[in-house]
C-alpha cells in the first residue's frame, strides 16, 4: 500500500513517508495551504471588523488614507465597526484625518485624534522626575532607578538639524500624555480600546507607523505595549505594521536611527529575546503584536513621494478588500500554515528570530525585471520562503497573473508551488514574505554600520522603549558580560539579550 504520510501538493501524489514528527506536521501544515483553510469562502456578509491606529505622521496619512477612499458600504454589513486613532506630535497630518473622518458613518464608527503638545524641556524634566511614582503604580514589580530621569538631559535638542524631533523627545512627549497631567494619551486609549470590544464578533487592531520616523517610532513602542497589555489585556490580535524608509529620504542620522528600531522590534517580537527583557522589566514588556508584525517597503524605482502614495493605496486594499477578509486571510496564513509546525492550531505563533513577515504588491504596469524583485524590496540573496501565497483581482487577468506567478517563483523558489488566491484590486497583486529575519534585510545592515560610525550622545537620543528602565538597548550591558543594554547613570538594571544576536556582527551585509 502506498504510504500516505506525505502529498505532492502539485499533483495530490502519495510520496515517501517523512520520517520524523516534526515533518509529519509540518507537512500537515503544508498540505493545510493546499486545501485553503484559511480562506473565507464568502465574504459578502463578514462584518468588518478592522481597527487602525496611525501613529506619527506616516501612520496619520494611512488612516486618511484609509477614511478617504474606503468603499462606501464598507460598513453595511449586520456588526460591521471601525474605531481609528491618529496620534502626532502637533496637528498637520491630523487636521487632513479629521477632515477625511466627516463623511464616515458616524453611527458605526468611532474615530479620533489626539495631537501631543511639544513641551518646553523643562516640562519634561518635571514629568521625568515623577516616573518612578508613575511606574510603580503601573507596575509594582518595577525595579526601583535612582537615575530615572537620567535618560532625557536637558541638553538634548527638541528638533533635529532636518526638523524631525528626536526618538528620545517623541517618546518623552508621548509619555508625559499617558502618565502626567490630565492623562490625555491614557485616556484617548481607554476609549480607542472600548469602541473596539463594541465590535460583534473577532477584531484586528493595526498599530501602523513610519520605521523612519522618528515621532512614529518612538511613540509606537510604549503605544503598542499600553494598548495591548494594559487596554486590551492581551485578548485581542494587533498587528504592527511598520512602513520602511524610502531611500531617498535616509540620512546618515535616520539610517542609524533604524538600528535602535530595528534592536527594539527584535527583542519584543523574538519571543526568546522577548523573555529575556520580560524576566527583568515586567509583564509590560511582552511582545504587544500578538498577531505578528509586517513590514512594507516602498519601492525603489519610485520616486518617494509617489512610492508612498502607493503604499498607503495598496494598504488601505489590504484593510478593505472583501470587507477586510483579504487581511484576515493573511494572517491566518502567517500565525496558523507560517507557524512553527509543533504548534497547536489554536495557539498564538510565538516568533522566533524569524518575526518579520513582508507585504510586497504590484500591478500589470509594474512589473520589475527578472532577478529584480530581491532588490526592489531591499531583501539579501538568499532568503527563501517555504511558502508564498499570491493575491490576485477577482476577475482573473492570466497575462498578470502568469507574469507575476513566474517573477516570484525566480525570484524566491518557494518550497511548494506558488498559491494563487483572488482577492487583490483590480489590475493589482499582493502578496506577503513569510518569517524574514533582521538579516534578511539589506537596511539592517546599513543601519548597523551607520549607528557604529556615530558618537555615544547621537545614539542615546535613538533609543525609546528601555529608557525609562533605565537601559541603552544597542549598548553593551553594564551589568552582565555579553548582554545588550547598557546603564544610564548609576543604576544596576539589566535583560538577558545576548548583543551579538541583536548585531549578528557574524553575518556582512551585500
Amino acid at each position: 500500500m502506498a504510504s500516505k504520510t506525505g502529498l505532492d501538493l502539485n499533483q495530490g501524489r502519495p510520496l515517501p513517508a517523512i520520517g520524523t514528527t516534526e515533518a509529519k506536521l509540518q507537512q500537515r501544515k503544508l498540505d493545510a495551504l493546499n486545501r485553503g483553510i484559511h480562506l473565507i469562502k464568502d465574504a459578502s456578509d463578514l462584518p468588518f471588523s478592522i481597527h487602525l491606529v496611525g501613529v506619527g505622521a506616516e501612520g496619520a496619512q494611512v488612516v486618511e488614507t484609509f477614511l478617504r477612499e474606503a468603499p462606501k458600504d464598507l460598513l453595511d454589513a449586520a456588526g460591521s465597526r471601525f474605531t481609528g486613532l491618529a496620534v502626532d506630535i502637533g496637528d498637520k497630518a491630523l487636521k487632513l484625518v479629521r477632515s477625511a473622518a466627516e463623511d464616515f458613518p458616524k453611527d458605526k464608527s468611532q474615530i479620533e485624534t489626539i495631537s501631543l503638545d511639544e513641551p518646553a524641556m523643562e516640562e519634561l524634566q518635571n514629568s521625568l522626575a515623577r516616573y518612578p511614582e508613575f511606574l510603580n503604580l503601573e507596575y509594582p514589580l518595577n525595579h526601583e532607578n535612582a537615575d530615572a530621569a537620567a535618560w532625557l538631559s536637558p541638553e538634548t535638542p527638541m528638533r533635529n538639524d532636518d526638523g524631525s524631533i528626536p526618538r528620545v523627545v517623541s517618546k518623552a512627549s508621548y509619555g508625559r500624555a499617558y502618565y502626567d497631567g490630565d492623562r490625555s494619551m491614557f485616556s484617548a486609549l481607554k476609549r480607542f480600546a472600548k469602541s473596539v470590544e463594541q465590535t460583534e464578533g473577532d477584531s484586528i487592531v493595526c498599530v501602523v507607523f513610519g520605521l523612519g520616523d522618528s515621532t512614529g517610532s518612538g511613540i509606537a513602542m510604549d503605544l503598542s505595549r499600553h494598548l495591548s497589555s494594559r487596554m486590551f489585556g492581551r485578548r485581542m490580535l494587533v498587528t504592527g505594521i511598520g512602513i520602511m524608509p524610502h531611500r531617498e529620504d535616509l540620512t546618515p542620522k535616520r539610517t542609524s536611527q533604524l538600528h535602535a528600531v530595528f534592536s527594539e522590534l527584535d527583542v519584543l517580537c523574538d519571543d526568546t529575546k522577548n523573555k529575556g527583557v520580560e524576566v527583568s522589566c515586567g509583564d509590560l514588556y511582552k511582545n504587544p503584536f500578538t498577531a505578528g508584525f509586517i513590514v512594507v517597503p516602498q519601492p525603489k524605482s519610485q520616486g518617494s513621494k509617489h512610492a508612498f502614495e502607493l503604499t498607503k493605496q495598496r494598504l488601505m486594499e489590504l484593510f478593505t478588500e472583501r470587507h477586510g477578509a483579504s487581511l484576515w486571510e493573511s494572517l491566518r496564513l502567517l500565525n496558523w500554515v507560517g507557524a512553527p509546525s509543533t504548534q497547536h492550531s489554536a495557539a498564538r505563533t510565538p516568533w522566533g528570530a524569524r518575526w518579520i513577515h513582508l507585504l510586497g504588491f504590484g500591478s500589470d504596469t509594474d512589473i520589475p525585471a527578472n532577478h529584480g524583485l530581491r532588490e526592489e524590496l531591499g531583501l539579501m540573496a538568499d532568503y527563501q520562503p517555504e511558502f508564498l501565497e499570491l493575491r490576485t483581482p477577482q476577475e482573473t487577468n492570466d497575462v498578470l497573473t502568469n507574469a507575476w506567478v513566474d517573477l516570484l517563483d525566480e525570484s524566491f523558489s518557494p518550497e511548494v508551488p506558488i498559491k494563487q488566491v483572488p482577492g487583490s484590486k483590480e489590475n493589482t497583486v499582493q502578496y506577503l514574505l513569510p518569517r524574514l529575519a533582521l538579516t534578511d534585510l539589506e537596511a539592517f545592515f546599513d543601519a548597523r554600520t551607520a549607528y557604529d560610525a556615530e558618537d555615544a550622545k547621537s545614539r542615546k537620543e535613538h533609543h525609546a522603549l528601555l529608557l525609562d528602565q533605565g537601559l541603552l538597548l544597542c549598548e553593551p550591558s553594564s551589568v552582565i558580560d555579553g548582554m545588550a543594554g547598557a546603564n544610564i547613570g548609576t543604576g544596576e538594571q539589566w535583560i538577558a539579550v545576548p548583543r551579538h544576536e541583536l548585531r549578528r556582527d557574524d553575518i556582512i551585509g551585500a
